[in-house]
C-alpha cells in the first residue's frame, strides 16, 4: 500500500435499527467548538464527510459523526454529525451511538457525562444493557396546524417543531397507513411534503429550514404509544423512531396539555423499536427533552483512502 493512503478508523453502531458510523481517528488537525469544527471540515475537508457516509464506504441511510477534543472542561467529547448530503444540527440516535462507542472505548465515567454539540450540551449516562439516556437541548413548538398544498396529495396540515433539527409534523389519515410496507408511499410523500414547504417559504424561527418530515399515528401494539416515520435529509427514512423527532414530537404534546413534565411517551419508529420520552419544563418555555433508546456496537475497521481511486470521495450525488 502506498504511504499516501488515507486511514480513517472507525467504529459503528446502531441505535434501535439506525446506523451512527463514529470517526475517531483520522481528522485533520484543528481545535474549536463543535461550530468550529463543522465550519472547517464543510469548507475544507468535505471529502472526508462524503468518503466515510457515501458509497462504496458507505450507504445512503448512514449518519456518522466526528468524535474530537471538547472545549469545555466538564464534557468528555465533542462531535459534529453527517450524513450522505450534509451536516445535521444534532442527532440524538446519534447521541445514543456515540456514547455506546466511548464506553466501548473506556471513554465514560459514571453518573452523568456531558457531550458538545453543535446545538448545545447534551447530557449521557454509561450504557445499560445497551440502553443509553440523553438529555436534548430545549425543544419547542413554533408554530401549531401550520397548512401547506402539496401537489398530488392536496392540504396537509402539520406542527412546525424544533427537537435538535427542524421538524414537520403530520397526524397520518385514511390516506396513508404508517406502516413498513408503505415505505415507499410514505417517502413519497414526505418529499413532497417537503419540497412544497420549502415552495412556499414555510421555515423553522429565523428561516430554520424544515428538512425532517415525520408522520405518525398509531402503534401496532400497546408497546408504543404512537409510530412514526421520519424523512430526514438524503431522502432516506430514519430506521428508529428518530431521537430529535420524538423530542419535537414531545414538545407538541406537551403544548397541548398531552402530556406533563415527568409522564413517560413511548414512541415507535417504522421498524416498532421503542424510545422511551419525557419533558422536563424549561425556563425560557417549551420543554427539556429525555429520551431513552437501545444501541450496540457493530464493528471496528480502518477506512482506507487511496489519492488513485476514482470513488476516492465517494459516490457523490444531491439527493437531499
Amino acid at each position: 500500500m502506498s504511504d499516501e493512503v488515507k486511514r480513517i478508523k472507525v467504529i459503528d453502531s446502531h441505535t434501535a435499527g439506525e446506523p451512527t458510523r463514529v470517526v475517531v481517528e483520522g481528522l485533520p488537525e484543528f481545535a474549536g467548538t463543535p461550530e468550529a469544527w463543522r465550519d472547517f471540515l464543510r469548507d475544507h475537508h468535505d471529502g472526508l464527510r462524503t468518503a466515510v457516509a457515501c458509497e462504496p464506504r458507505g450507504h445512503e441511510a448512514m449518519v456518522g459523526a466526528y468524535l474530537f477534543p471538547p472545549t469545555q472542561s466538564d464534557c468528555v467529547a465533542g462531535v459534529v454529525f453527517f450524513n450522505n448530503v450534509g451536516y445535521l444540527h444534532g442527532c440524538l440516535h446519534g447521541t445514543i451511538g456515540v456514547t455506546v462507542t466511548l464506553a466501548h472505548l473506556g471513554r465514560l465515567s459514571a453518573g452523568e457525562n456531558k457531550i458538545e454539540t453543535p446545538t448545545g450540551v447534551v447530557t449521557v449516562c454509561p450504557p445499560e444493557d445497551g440502553w443509553v439516556t440523553v438529555e436534548n437541548v430545549r425543544s419547542y413548538r413554533h408554530a401549531a396546524a401550520v397548512p401547506v398544498e402539496v401537489p398530488g396529495w392536496g392540504t396537509v396540515q402539520g406542527d412546525v417543531a424544533w427537537g435538535g433539527n427542524w421538524f414537520y409534523l403530520i397526524e397520518a389519515d385514511d390516506t396513508i397507513e404508517v406502516a413498513f410496507k408503505n415505505l415507499d408511499q410514505l417517502t413519497d410523500f414526505t418529499c413532497a411534503v417537503r419540497d412544497a414547504l420549502e415552495t412556499n417559504g414555510i421555515t423553522g424561527a429565523d428561516g430554520g429550514e424544515i428538512d425532517h418530515i415525520e408522520v405518525f399515528g398509531p402503534p401496532a401494539d400497546n408497546s408504543a404509544d404512537s409510530k412514526n416515520f421520519v424523512l430526514c435529509p438524503g431522502r432516506e427514512y430514519d430506521r428508529s423512531p428518530c431521537g430529535t423527532g420524538t423530542s419535537a414530537k414531545l414538545a407538541c404534546l406537551h403544548a397541548d396539555g398531552k402530556l406533563m413534565p415527568g409522564q413517560t411517551w413511548r414512541q415507535a419508529g417504522i421498524l416498532d423499536t421503542v424510545f422511551e420520552g419525557s419533558v422536563a419544563e424549561a425556563s425560557e418555555g417549551g420543554v427539556i427533552p429525555t429520551v431513552k433508546g437501545r444501541a450496540f456496537v457493530t464493528g471496528e475497521s480502518e477506512l482506507l483512502v487511496h489519492p488513485k481511486d476514482p470513488f476516492a470521495d465517494g459516490i457523490v450525488y444531491s439527493r437531499a
